[in-house]
Parts: C-alpha cells; structure tokens; sequence
C-alpha cells in the first residue's frame, strides 16, 4: 500500500492571453474550479493507474464533494479529515502556450499536528511506501515518525524552498525533482545539464533514487550508479498544470506492480503526456485503459 500524506486544494482556473505583469489588470477568458492539490492529484492519477492508494489530509466541511471525488476514483480516503476550517485553494492562470503560474493558500494543509501524525504513521505497515510533497506542514515530524514506522518514502519537495533543505532528506528512498527543485537542492545553475543535476544530486543524496523531470527534455531516474533515460514525447501542450503529479503518480503505481524502472518511466511519460493535452489539473488524469492504449502505439514513441 501506498500512503500519501498530501494537499488537497481547490482549483480556481483563469484562462488568459497571457501571464499576468505586475501592475497590470487583466480580464480572464473563462473560469471554473477543480479538484487541485499536489497531494490529491499524485493520489488521484496513481488510483487511476490502478494503484493502491490511502490519502492522509485535510479538508473543509464545506468541500466534502472532494473527498468524495478522490474516493470515487479508488482512493482510499479513510483518513481525509473534514474539519471546521477554510480548504486550501490555488489561483491558476493558464496561457495559450499551455503555461501556467500559481498563486497558493495552504488552508487546512497546514493543520497537522504530532498526534496525528503519530496515528497516522500508526496506520501503515512496516515497508509500505509513504508519498509527500512540500504543501502541508509538519514535514520534519512526518519524515521522522515514517522512518521509525519503517516506511519505505517518496518526497516530491515542491513548492520548493529553503526549508527542504533543513529536512532530514537521507530518509527519503526515492526523489521526485523537476529542472528548478534539483538545482536548488545540488545548489546548482539551473542551466546546468542534466548529467550535473543528477551528480550534484548524488553528491547530496547518495543513497537517495532520483526521478529528475525536464519537460520537453525528457526524465531521468538515478540510483547509484544506475541511470535510465525516457525521451519526451512530442505532443502541443494545452495546459501543463498536473502533468508532474500525472507522472509521479503513475510511476508510484507501476513501481508498485513491480515494474522495471525503464517501465516505471515509459507508462508514467505517456500519461503525462496525455494531461497536458486537457486543461485542468485533475480533471486533465488519464485512466489507465487510455494511457495503456497511447503507450501501445507505434507512433507514440
């Protein structure tokens, strides 16, 4: 089973021209809100890949719906609280490249307390995986209580910052990281080639994998020695918000059915591909049947 102690936002999606300037004010083509949350998407896509997912988090009672959407999916949302307080909820711009920038209140994200983590971690096996990110507080205590618990942990360190740093990441078995976390944590040029992302992240992590995501440049996964290369696939891009999370969540899942790591990267690549083709965060998800039929095409390569 995989743990997922993550976010779960409101979407509020503006669609635009084009990012907006500071002082400038502009007017939106279309709006609506969506199910978001770094944390509910990486659950979501790993349900929808078929994997074995229980949601940790918190939401307001006002927004049950979203829970109720997570478990309809196959989540497992046993341990999503509804509570007396404000949801976290992003503000999205989307462009007509498909870019986007993201404005983030963590709401009742940030509500966890020791004791509940303490139950929580209590709820897993010993080698059962545990999936972070870095929109929910109490991350120091977390990683410490799943460590002891003998939880096998994925941490994907976004939003990035600082306080990453300060994190006993040595615990961690398995890095998620785009272009811009990986040269903040190597401590790196962001301009910096691949190949120096990831020996600056073994330098930091030695006995950390690393999944390194470069967009159109395709991903890398390292472990040690040990590295494999999944090309991009060419596709027009519609919107980029969730593709990440589509990606961590499938690899989660194929790794969990004990996949090769250069299967891990194929099937998660193709669902990634697939969500950026469709506006929206988690509506942008592929099912499993339709990754597998893109990944089964000659020409998808």
């Amino acid at each position: 089973m995989l743990h997922n102690l993550g976010s779960i936002n409101l979407d509020h999606f503006y669609r635009v021209p084009h990012l907006v300037h500071p002082g400038e004010t502009l007017a939106s083509r279309s709006y609506h809100v969506g199910l978001g949350g770094k944390g509910a998407n990486q659950s979501l896509a790993m349900a929808l890949a078929g994997g074995r997912v229980c949601h940790w988090g918190r939401l307001g009672r006002q927004d049950a719906w979203a829970r109720d959407r997570l478990a309809r999916a196959g989540v497992d949302v046993t341990h999503v609280e509804l509570v007396d307080e404000a949801s976290g909820h992003a503000i999205i711009q989307v462009d007509d490249r498909g870019e986007n920038a993201i404005i983030l209140h963590p709401g009742a994200n940030h509500g966890f307390t020791r004791r509940h983590l303490d139950t929580l971690c209590d709820s897993a096996e010993p080698g059962d995986w545990l999936l972070v990110q870095n929109e929910c507080n109490a991350l120091p205590e977390l990683l410490a209580c799943a460590h002891k618990r003998g939880l096998a942990i994925a941490f994907n360190p976004a939003p990035m910052n600082d306080t990453v740093l300060e994190l006993p990441l040595g615990s961690c078995h398995l890095l998620f990281v785009n272009r811009g976390e990986a040269a903040w944590m190597a401590g790196l040029p962001e301009s910096s080639d691949a190949e120096v992302l990831l020996q600056g992240l073994h330098e930091r992590l030695p006995d950390t994998a690393t999944v390194l995501t470069l967009g159109s440049e395709g991903a890398w996964y390292q472990a040690g020695a040990e590295r494999h290369f999944q090309p991009a696939l060419r596709v027009e891009p519609v919107d980029t918000t969730g593709a990440g999370d589509t990606f961590i969540g499938y690899f989660m899942a194929a790794l969990q059915e004990q996949r090769s790591v250069s299967d891990c990267l194929s099937l998660a690549a193709h669902a990634a591909a697939l969500s950026v083709q469709q506006p929206g965060a988690a509506d942008s998800i592929p099912p499993r049947d339709e990754v597998e039929r893109y990944h089964t095409r000659p020409s998808s390569n």
